[in-house]
């Protein structure tokens, strides 16, 4: 799959899946898909993740978001022949930008109903966006952990 096609359809996915939620459920309503593990509950969220406030507000929020997706936009360019982890790992990371970035700009707050619980643990509400943002760090991470360094290790030998 394209670069541009695996963007397309995360943020496609990520917006269908918070209209659905909206149209579907009253703010807070919670309705449970295997019940204490994993619901789908309707909030909104107008800080960054894990429902942190921004110093400065949701309007700074917003400038240092958009600011962010230009520069993942760039990086993403940069590494347009580069390893798939890094290239996969940005689109993702992109992706999610977009798709709460969107959010912020037509609504001014995200959407979140992943609700995830086991037992007394009980993860913070997320989204489509948060997901992909959150396999992109990941993809990144292993790239530069395992393929980077092994990388560096045959250089020095």
């Amino acid at each position: 799959m394209s670069i541009f096609g695996l963007i397309v359809i995360i943020v496609a996915l990520d917006q269908w899946s918070k209209w659905a939620i909206k149209t579907s459920f009253q703010l807070y309503e919670s309705k449970p898909v295997i019940q204490d593990v994993f619901h789908f509950t309707y909030v909104t969220n107008d800080g960054m993740a894990f429902g942190l406030s921004f110093p400065g507000g949701k309007h700074i929020l917003l400038v240092m978001t958009i600011l962010l997706t230009g520069f993942i936009v760039g990086f993403l360019w940069k590494e347009k022949d580069g390893h798939p982890l890094v290239k996969y790992g940005l689109a993702l990371i992109l992706s999610g930008a977009i798709g709460n970035l969107t959010d912020r700009l037509f609504y001014g707050k995200v959407v979140d109903f992943l609700d995830i619980m086991v037992g007394n643990f009980h993860w913070y509400i997320f989204n489509v966006a948060d997901s992909a943002v959150t396999v992109g760090m990941v993809l990144f991470i292993i790239h530069s952990f395992l393929i980077e360094e092994s990388s560096e290790d045959k250089l020095a030998a």
